[in-house]
């Protein structure tokens, strides 16, 4: 039985079962799809004890992050977001040439520049080296590894602490969780802070997000969870934000047990919601699993009721995301005919799994399909806009979560 990688009490309980899938990132090419591909169990389970959402290590980090076809900069909603938060973190914490900054995940480069840019000294973070190199070329000074306890010893013994720790969609593609908390304690500098951005796991619970659900991401968060975890490790929550990226986050902000911040009215707020919202209660989470059913069916049923009446359904968005929707849902080519990504890295190949080829966007351009299917939801508002000109010859963009709807 598999045991939580918080508390260590056994897992018995599902929270989802989405049988089983590839690694989300592990586009194949066209010689590729000659031979087998690999897939793994992709089981989520509550523990009882902490109420932590989390998948077994099935797979290493170094065989999914060490080699990766995810670039932030590719989403330009996402580098505003980057730019906006760093514009306020300077100002609310009072950044300057004296001060650190230590990015972990810092991908490649896409918030880190903004600090540059401002003259706030930088350091990145970053296990994958094709990913970390394009930081380097915009003059990030990127270190090349997985963070935890060793890394955070070191740094700090060479005198280099942080004021500033930030890390944007990572915490939860941690498997050795109290590692690396311990180390984001290790690398703090004395009255520095730490902001971490991550899935709201109500937010996935309310809106059926089970496609936000996939190998990289070994936990699902909420605050209960977060503060716990933080806690056993010398850390304290002070504030919270709600943010509307990758369809609900939070953005937490720490420091040492021992620092003098207050907790702030949004914090309060929040902690006495998800108490409310049933995330102390176990019955919440094992419910899940009916509603992520009920979804599938509703997605199938669409695609299969367009095919039959003539219609022509392209994805838009090769995300992580759209990787397990098409898979739990057993989707092939045969209901959705290609999927289209900005990416130039994904373009040319094929999803894992469901071997559907990637296209640049121009393709729809060309085959003018009936029904354009948003498989990055969290970014429909974006995806939207630049393809506005599509409904033009008829096409009409569709979201999936957290019910199938056709856009008018």
């Amino acid at each position: 039985m598999p045991e939580c990688r918080f508390c260590s009490a056994p897992l018995s309980l599902t929270f989802a079962d989405l049988e089983t899938s590839p690694l989300a990132n592990s586009f194949l090419s066209e010689a590729q799809l000659r031979q087998g591909e690999t897939f793994f169990p992709l089981h989520a389970y509550v523990c009882e004890r902490c109420f932590l959402v989390q998948l077994e290590e099935i797979e290493a980090p170094e065989h999914i992050f060490s080699d990766y076809v995810y670039f932030s900069s590719v989403s330009d909603s996402w580098v505003q977001h980057a730019r906006t938060y760093v514009e306020g973190a300077i100002s609310r914490f009072g950044l300057g040439a004296g001060s650190s900054v230590v990015e972990i995940a810092s991908n490649d480069g896409y918030l880190l520049q903004w600090f540059a840019e401002a003259g706030v000294p930088v350091l990145g973070i970053e296990p994958a080296a094709n990913v970390a190199a394009v930081a380097e070329q915009r003059g990030i000074p990127s270190l090349v590894e997985f963070f935890g306890t060793e890394t955070a010893t070191r740094l700090a013994g060479e005198g280099r602490q942080a004021d500033l720790i930030v890390g944007n969609n990572v915490l939860a593609h941690v498997p050795a969780l109290n590692d690396f908390v311990e180390g984001l304690r290790i690398l703090l500098a004395p009255g520095g802070t730490i902001t971490m951005e991550f899935p709201h796991l109500l937010r996935l619970i309310e809106e059926t997000q089970f496609d936000t659900i996939y190998h990289e991401h070994y936990s699902y968060l909420s605050l209960v969870s977060v503060e716990e975890v933080f806690g056993a490790h010398g850390l304290r929550l002070f504030d919270v934000e709600e943010l509307r990226t990758h369809g609900g986050s939070l953005r937490i902000y720490a420091c040492h047990a021992d620092a003098p911040n207050e907790d702030s009215e949004r914090l309060v707020e929040l902690r006495a919601r998800e108490d409310a919202s049933g995330l102390r209660k176990v019955a919440t989470y094992t419910a899940f699993g009916e509603r992520v059913r009920a979804l599938k069916r509703e997605v199938l049923r669409f695609l299969v009721d367009a095919r039959e009446d003539g219609k022509v359904v392209a994805g838009y968005g090769a995300a992580a995301k759209g990787v397990t929707m098409l898979n739990y849902c057993g989707v092939r080519s045969d209901l959705v005919d290609y999927v289209v990504d900005r990416s130039e890295h994904k373009q040319g190949l094929f999803m894992p799994g469901s071997r559907i080829p990637v296209h640049p966007p121009e393709r729809v351009d060309e085959t003018k399909p009936d029904y354009l299917l948003i498989l990055a939801w969290n970014l429909a508002s974006e995806i939207m806009g630049q393809m506005a000109h599509v409904t033009d010859y008829g096409t009409r963009f569709v979201t999936p979560v957290p019910h199938v709807e056709v856009h008018s």
